[in-house]
């Protein structure tokens, strides 16, 4: 297997980015992934402007990991009030199930962890995911029962096909 490389995103990424964190979660094309969301949701999975404001406040990262020269994998984190914060964490779907997420996941703590100098990571999760919810107990998250609305109304984020979706907040000490 070829090497994983790290790097931070730039506003030039954007549209790459949005292209695989979509790909990742919506339509057709992430159904080759375990991941997908196409059951829940349609619509975008990130906003462009959502993504230029993550990339340039401070203490907020976009990590990329890239393959020969190809992005295949990325994630968010940003201190969020003394904890690091994961999201649009999004493997390539027909990269999924070798070990990349695990890698990526592993990048994005030790950037919380370091860079960051935080020492717990949270993030949420759509609670009616559960396979997704296992996959991330077993890399030591919790479960810490603390529901969250789902922004439902607000397109930026999805069109929803059910009313029952909320977020769950998962944590891990790092």
């Amino acid at each position: 297997m070829h090497e994983l490389n790290f790097r931070l995103a730039e506003e030039a990424d954007i549209p790459a980015l949005v292209e695989l964190v979509t790909s990742s979660y919506r339509g057709d094309a992430s159904r080759a992934g375990w991941t997908t969301e196409a059951d829940l949701l349609d619509g975008n999975r990130i906003d462009p402007d959502v993504l230029r404001h993550d990339i340039q406040r401070p203490r907020s990262h976009v990590i990329i990991a890239e393959r020969d020269g190809a992005m295949i994998a990325c994630a968010h984190v940003a201190d969020d009030d003394g904890a690091g914060y994961f999201g649009m964490f999004s493997v390539a779907p027909t990269a999924q199930g070798n070990g990349l997420g695990r890698a990526v996941l592993a990048e994005a703590e030790r950037v919380v962890r370091e860079d960051l100098d935080l020492a717990t990571m949270r993030m949420t999760v759509i609670d009616v995911r559960e396979e997704l919810i296992a996959w991330y107990e077993r890399r030591g998250y919790r479960r810490t029962g603390i529901r969250k609305p789902f922004p439902y109304g607000d397109e930026r984020f999805g069109i929803p096909k059910r009313d029952d979706l909320r977020f769950e907040v998962l944590e891990k000490t790092l």
